[in-house]
C-alpha cells in the first residue's frame, strides 16, 4: 500500500453512494480498507471494473445476522483504527456492533457513521436521498437559472461532497487527534450538516446583501453576464468567469466589445448585457474559441463531456485520469510529493478476499473453516 494512510487498518461495512466513496478515498491515500459484505451477497467472481467507487480495496463476506458473524466483525475491529458505516440511526447498534460494543472492544477505534439527516433530530430515521439533504440544507434553493424550477447538481453536493468527502476528512481528523489523546472517537457525518457547510460563503453573502435569494440573479448562479456558460455555433459550449477587472477587460478584448456595449456591475441589465454574449459565442464554434481563448487569463473552458475531458491535454499532462480494467476514471486525489496515493487493486466482488483477509488480520485456518462451517462468512 502506498500513500500518506499506508499502515492504517479500516474496516468499511458495505453500503451505497457515499460509503463507498469514502473507502475510495481512504484507499486511494494508502490505507488497508476492508470493506465487510453481507454473505447473501457473494456470488463468487471478482468484481466489476466499472464499479469505481469500490476500487482499491478487498472484501470478506460476513453474515451479519449470524451471532459467529458478528463476533467475526468485532475481532476485525480489534485490529482496525477505524471502521465507518452508512445505515440509518439505529440499524448498527441493533445488529450487535454500534459505536458503545466496538469502542469496548478497542477504545482507540475511531467510529464513522455516514447518515442523510444525522444521528439525532425529527427526520433522523427517514428515508432520503441527496435531492432531499441539499434541499433542506438550504442549498438546492439557490441552483439553477432565474424563472427555472432548482436544478439538481447530480449528487455532487449531498451524497459525494457534503457526504463521502466529509466523513473521510472527519475520520482522518479523528485518527490525528487520537495521536495525542489514545482515545477513539465517534464521527457523525451528516449528508444535511455537509451541504450546509459548503454554503457557509454565501450565507455571508446573504446576510452582506451581496447574494439575493432570488435564483439566477446572483454573480455565481448564472445570473452575470460575465459568469456563465454559453452555447456556440456547433451546440457546444463554453465557459467564462471573468469577475476581476483585468480578466474582464480580456473578456472584452477578445469577443470586440467595449466597456460601454458590455458594462460589468450595472446588475440591473444583467440579462440584456447577457444576450450579447449569447450572439458572440454563436458566431463560432467550441473549437474555434477555445484557439482564441484558452490558455488566455480571461478565465475560459470548454464544457466537456465525461470522455473528453480524458483526451484534455491539461488532464493528460497532469494524468488526472488513469484506465484500470478498461475503464477511465479520475486518479487519486489530492497529490502529495512524498507519498503518493495510488489504486491498490481492482474493484473487489462481494467475500472475494475472504480467506486471504481473514488470515491477515489474525485468524487461524482452523478458525476460518469453522466459521465458514458455520455459515459466519463466505
Amino acid at each position: 500500500m502506498a500513500g500518506p494512510l499506508s499502515g492504517f487498518k479500516i474496516v468499511e461495512i458495505a453500503g451505497i453512494g457515499p460509503g463507498p466513496y469514502c473507502g475510495m478515498l481512504l484507499a486511494d491515500l494508502g490505507a488497508d480498507v476492508l470493506r465487510v459484505d453481507r454473505a447473501e451477497s457473494v456470488s463468487g467472481g471478482t468484481g466489476a471494473p466499472a464499479d469505481i467507487a469500490s476500487r482499491g480495496r478487498r472484501s470478506v463476506g460476513v453474515d451479519l445476522k449470524n451471532a459467529q458473524g458478528i463476533e467475526t466483525v468485532l475481532r476485525l475491529v480489534e485490529r482496525a483504527d477505524a471502521l465507518f458505516e452508512g445505515f440509518r440511526p439505529g440499524v448498527m447498534e441493533r445488529l450487535g456492533i454500534g459505536p458503545d460494543v466496538c469502542l469496548a472492544r478497542n477504545p482507540r477505534l475511531v467510529y464513522g457513521r455516514m447518515t442523510g439527516w444525522g444521528q439525532e433530530g425529527p427526520l433522523a430515521k427517514v428515508a432520503g436521498h441527496d435531492i432531499n439533504y441539499i434541499a433542506l440544507g438550504g442549498a438546492l434553493a439557490h441552483i439553477g437559472r432565474r424563472g427555472q424550477p432548482p436544478t439538481p447538481p447530480l449528487n455532487l453536493v449531498g451524497d459525494f461532497g457534503g457526504g463521502g468527502l466529509l466523513l473521510a476528512y472527519g475520520m482522518v481528523c479523528a485518527l490525528l487527534e487520537r495521536e495525542r489523546s489514545g482515545r477513539g472517537q465517534v464521527v457523525d457525518a451528516a449528508m444535511i450538516d455537509g451541504a450546509a457547510s459548503l454554503m457557509s460563503v454565501f450565507f455571508g453573502a446573504r446576510h452582506s446583501g451581496f447574494w439575493t435569494d432570488e435564483r439566477g440573479a446572483n454573480m455565481l448562479d448564472s445570473g452575470a453576464h460575465f459568469y456563465d456558460a454559453y452555447e456556440t455555433k456547433d451546440g457546444q459550449y463554453v465557459t467564462v468567469g471573468s469577475i476581476e477587472p483585468q480578466f474582464y477587460a480580456l473578456l472584452l478584448q477578445h469577443t470586440g466589445l467595449t466597456a460601454e456595449e458590455l458594462p460589468q456591475w450595472e446588475r440591473e441589465r444583467w440579462p440584456e448585457l447577457k444576450q450579447k454574449l449569447v450572439a458572440v459565442f454563436k458566431t463560432k464554434t467550441r473549437a474555434e474559441w477555445c484557439t482564441v481563448l484558452e490558455g488566455t487569463d480571461v478565465c475560459f473552458a470548454p464544457v466537456l463531456t465525461m470522455m473528453e475531458a480524458t483526451e484534455h491535454p491539461h488532464h493528460r499532462a497532469r494524468s488526472t485520469f488513469v484506465e484500470l480494467g478498461g475503464v477511465p476514471q479520475p486518479a487519486p486525489a489530492p497529490r502529495f510529493s512524498r507519498t503518493p496515493g495510488a489504486v491498490a487493486r481492482p474493484p473487489a466482488a462481494a467475500g472475494q478476499h475472504t480467506d486471504e483477509v481473514l488470515a491477515d488480520w489474525g485468524f487461524a485456518d482452523d478458525d476460518v473453516a469453522a466459521l465458514k462451517s458455520a455459515g459466519a462468512v463466505k
